[in-house]
This record gives C-alpha cells, structure tokens and sequence, in this order.
C-alpha cells in the first residue's frame, strides 16, 4: 500500500460516516458568500459622477458670491485672463517653473525621508539620536527657514528647493517611522523561527507592512510641498505661480490670483491622484473599504 493510500485510509476512519459530502459546486457556492464583497462596477462611474456634481456646486457658488458683492473675480474673468496667461505663453512658463521647483524638492525630501524614517524606526538608538531633532524642526514652519536659506544659499534656485524639500521630508519621515514601529510582531517573530535574518525581515515583511504608511506620508508631503511653494518663491524669483500671485497682489490683479491658484489646485491634485494610483497598485493586498 502506498503513503496515498495509507493517508485516505486514516483519513475515512477519522470523517464519522454521517458527515454530509460536499460538492465542488457547494465548496464554490460557499466560498463566492464568505469571500470578500468585490466592488461593484459602477461605483467609479459614481464617484466620477459625484466629483462633477461637486464641482459644479463649487463653482455655481463662487458665482454667486461674486455677484452679490463679494470682492471676487466671476468665473468668466477667470478663465478669460487664463486664457490670455495661456495664449502668451506666462502660465505655461511659470506652471513649469513651480512644478520643477516641487518636484525636486520632494522627490529629494522623499528620497531621504523613507531611510531616515526606517532607521529609526528600527535601531532604538538611531531613534534616540535622531528623533529630537526631527521633532524640534517639525515645530518650526518651513517658511521660517526662509531668511536663514537665503543668507546660507543665495537667491538663486536652492533655496527655494531647500525649503520644498524640507517640508516634504519632515511630513514623510514620521509617516515612515510610524510604519514601521507599527508592523506586527508577530510576524517578525514568525519570520525568525524560519530562520530568517535581519535583512530578510526588513525586505520581506516591514518594507511591504510600511508601503501603505510611506505612501501617506508621501501624499501629506507632496500638499506640504506646494503649500510651501507660494513662499518659496518669494526669494528672487522671475518666473513661477506663486511669483505670479505675489506680483499680481501689488496691483489688485484679482483674476490673475485665481488661475495661479486653481492652477497650482490642478496641478497638486493631479499629482496626489498618481500617488494614490501608486498606492492602489503596490498595496492591493491591503483591504479597502
């Protein structure tokens, strides 16, 4: 007799004889009612439907208030000084400039916040080495750095760089440390009894139960980021909509001010729908609501 059949030998004497037989169809037929509810497939449609609704209401507001003396530009003022921002090239030209300006202030604030924020997070004494300090500058407004770069820096590029790069850093870093304090012990312990190692634990259980937290911290610093940008470029710069926005402040350039920041509304919530798409992608094992 083969192990097989000793196995279902044991197997027939261990199942009492009044057990019902299940069928594959009823395994399925259970499986597909305890599985896990699969969104339905009009519910994007839904939400993009909704976004609209929304964005009427928002606008159908703002008309309103501009008629009834609110010192607001009409949305129609809007879009015609838009257009002739778009036609002479000025809000292509700065849009570029400010989105350079953000994105390399972030991807560097990014890029050094996920390893700063992993080691402390994982040696308890680079976490008492390191976290004061992180903790002291999240009390001190980026803007407040401004005066001090730009006696260290200049008044060219860097410090406006700078000051991005520290807002989005210092929203990230806690967001990635947090991620890993809080994974799960029990499957770091789980992971040592297999025999796994220090770097094998990191690359195969916290990075992968700290993605969803990185990937927070990255969306709270990338809004960080614009946020900080309008004040950026307040150190010298020619071109960019922020500078746009603070020349236009001198002459009550109210239409101007608004396409800078329903410009720099577009461009910051198309960038926070690529990482959310990040998001969804590297954390679909995760599950949602």
């Amino acid at each position: 007799m083969s192990v097989l059949d000793k196995q279902d030998a044991v197997s027939r004497r261990l199942i009492p004889e009044n057990t019902p037989a299940t069928s594959p169809d009823s395994d399925a037929k259970d499986g597909s009612q305890a599985g896990p509810e699969h969104e339905p497939s009009g519910r994007p449609t839904l939400h993009l439907a909704l976004n609209a609704v929304s964005v009427a209401m928002g606008i159908t507001l703002w008309w309103i208030l501009a008629a009834t003396g609110f010192k607001l530009p009409t949305p129609p003022e809007v879009v015609s000084r838009a257009g002739t921002l778009i036609g002479n090239g000025t809000l292509g030209q700065d849009a570029l400039a400010s989105l350079t300006r953000v994105l390399i202030g972030f991807a560097l604030g990014t890029a050094a916040a996920i390893p700063v924020g992993f080691l402390m997070g994982w040696y308890g004494i680079l976490r008492a080495l390191i976290e004061p300090w992180i903790q002291f500058f999240r009390t001190i407004p980026p803007l407040a750095i401004i005066p001090l770069a730009v006696v260290v820096m200049g008044i060219d590029e860097t410090p406006k760089v700078f000051v991005i790069f520290l807002a989005a850093f210092l929203a990230c870093v806690i967001s990635t440390f947090q991620g890993v304090v809080n994974v799960d012990r029990t499957l770091i312990d789980a992971a040592r009894v297999l025999g796994a190692g220090d770097l094998v634990i990191f690359a195969r259980v916290v990075v992968p139960a700290s993605t969803p937290f990185i990937l927070v911290g990255m969306r709270v610093g990338l809004g960080s980021a614009w946020a900080t940008l309008v004040a950026a470029e307040l150190i010298a710069a020619q071109q960019g909509l922020g500078y746009r926005m603070q020349n236009a402040q001198l002459y009550y350039d109210l239409p101007t001010i608004f396409v800078g920041l329903i410009s720099i509304g577009i461009l910051g919530l198309l960038m926070d729908r690529g990482l959310l798409l990040a998001e969804r992608k590297l954390t679909g094992w995760q599950e949602r609501r």
